[in-house]
């Protein structure tokens, strides 16, 4: 009975990942596009001292440029969102099979192949170079250098 109401509830917040409410105010609760996509009117135009045009003209302009980007991007969200949702959801879909089915079992696989070559390189080493080197250090161990100032 435990064990049917865990597999219950595993299955509900199973589930829960999939559907799960979204945050409508709070679009961007990890902050990816915190310095990216914050461009304002006074980010793009702006008049130095000296050169302003027309009141009304400067007013326009930043409620031209501001509606127009709202709507504009509305308007893009809206044709180009679902869509664009779908490849985004695929390609990550496509690297995660990717990563799970093929990066992750090579490098397993190459893991435990190499463990076996290591053994056996390392095995030639202490073999033929350590000898090797501990009469070079031997025949080394003798030099003195002696700095003498002239």
């Amino acid at each position: 009975m435990a064990e049917e109401q865990r597999d219950l509830e595993e299955r509900i917040i199973i589930k829960d990942q999939h559907t799960k409410e979204i945050d409508l105010v709070n679009r961007d609760p990890k902050r990816i596009n915190e310095d990216v996509v914050k461009v304002d009117f006074e980010d793009v135009i702006a008049e130095p001292l000296g050169t302003y045009s027309f009141d009304g003209v400067w007013k326009t302009s930043y409620t031209t440029f501001t509606v127009s980007k709202y709507w504009c991007y509305r308007l893009l969200s809206a044709i180009l969102g679902i869509p664009l949702a779908v490849v985004w959801g695929f390609l990550f879909a496509l690297i995660s099979f990717c990563h799970i089915w093929a990066v992750v079992p090579c490098i397993k696989s190459y893991l435990i192949e190499i463990q076996c070559v290591s053994r056996i390189y390392s095995l030639c080493i202490h073999t033929f170079c350590d000898p090797f080197f501990e009469a070079l250090s031997k025949i080394c161990s003798n030099i003195r250098v002696a700095l003498r100032k002239e």
